[in-house]
């Protein structure tokens, strides 16, 4: 019998996406990506998750025994420990909800809970871009900021489980997030040109060499430089790793974001911590969650 594999569940308020790997990272079949529709109900997005784990299984031809054990990265916050979903904005009809246990009982498997932003720069550290690397500090750009601190390749969860939720840090006149999210980039251009567009046309206009598209990822890179200023002279960590959707800008801000981040951090980190964008893109959230898994189990413990 093939060795048993392990899914990987990345529960995010717009997407679900549910993969298979196996103890390499490789990663088995295709993914199933779904619309979570955040608003729903909650046994709606339960079942829409429960859906995307059965698909992935009878693509492979598996079943449940097959299956080693279920990681999910959940947007949170959440309980940790007992692995609920607090209040969670992007999840408003799940407040309280008991995930772990309820998808435990539902496969009779083991199933491992952590925050989406924890998994997916996890699955970086593990199996992608930062794979040599013990001490990794990653931030995910998107629809908001999300950060993660892995010390000596385990997640750093700290005292409530909350390590590492800067997007509400104080910065200029609101927060952290107000500047560095997808958000933050159509507030940059707007404040720029008076035209309202999405992160998504920013980066289009930015294709075709629009000059104020131009200008608007130039003083992102700078915002973006102030979270990661932060996390390096706090963690010292020997790598910094970048996930999400808006690092498909990567080659627009990089520029100013290096300019910026060596002029406020210390000479030694200055000279040899590296800045770099994630090697597995859209697969990085259900691998990282997949690697959960791996983290609690003895016989290929990471």
């Amino acid at each position: 019998m093939d060795e048993k594999i392990i899914i990987g569940v990345d529960l995010g308020g717009t997407k679900i996406m549910t993969g298979a790997i196996d103890f390499n990272g490789m990663v088995l079949g295709s993914p199933v990506k779904t619309d979570t529709i955040g608003n729903d109900t909650a046994d709606a997005i339960l079942k829409r998750v429960t859906d995307s784990v059965e698909k992935v299984l009878h693509s492979l031809n598996r079943n449940t025994r097959d299956v080693e054990g279920i990681g999910i990265g959940c947007t949170g916050p959440l309980d940790i420990d007992k692995g609920l979903i607090l209040e969670c904005p992007q999840l408003p009809n799940m407040h309280f909800f008991p995930l772990r246990r309820t998808i435990e009982d539902y496969f009779g498997v083991p199933v491992y809970l952590n925050n989406d932003a924890n998994c997916l720069i996890y699955g970086e550290t593990v199996f992608g871009a930062a794979v040599n690397n013990r001490n990794v500090v990653g931030f995910t750009l998107g629809t908001g900021i999300g950060c993660a601190v892995i010390i000596d390749k385990k997640i750093f969860n700290g005292s409530t489980g909350t390590a590492a939720e800067i997007w509400i840090s104080p910065y200029g006149s609101g927060i952290i997030e107000d500047f560095v999210s997808g958000a933050g980039v159509s507030k940059i251009y707007k404040s720029i040109t008076d035209i309202e567009k999405t992160s998504l046309e920013v980066y289009n206009l930015a294709l075709k060499g629009d000059s104020q598209a131009l200008r608007t990822w130039d003083e992102f890179g700078m915002h973006l430089a102030v979270p990661i200023a932060w996390a390096i002279n706090i963690i010292d960590p020997e790598i910094v790793v970048l996930g999400g959707s808006i690092t498909e800008a990567y080659k627009f801000f990089s520029p100013s974001m290096e300019l910026h981040l060596h002029k406020q951090i210390c000479p030694v980190p200055a000279d040899k911590t590296k800045v770099v964008s994630g090697k597995l893109g859209d697969n990085a959230g259900f691998i990282g969650a997949a690697c959960l898994v791996i983290e609690h189990d003895q016989t290929h413990k990471l």
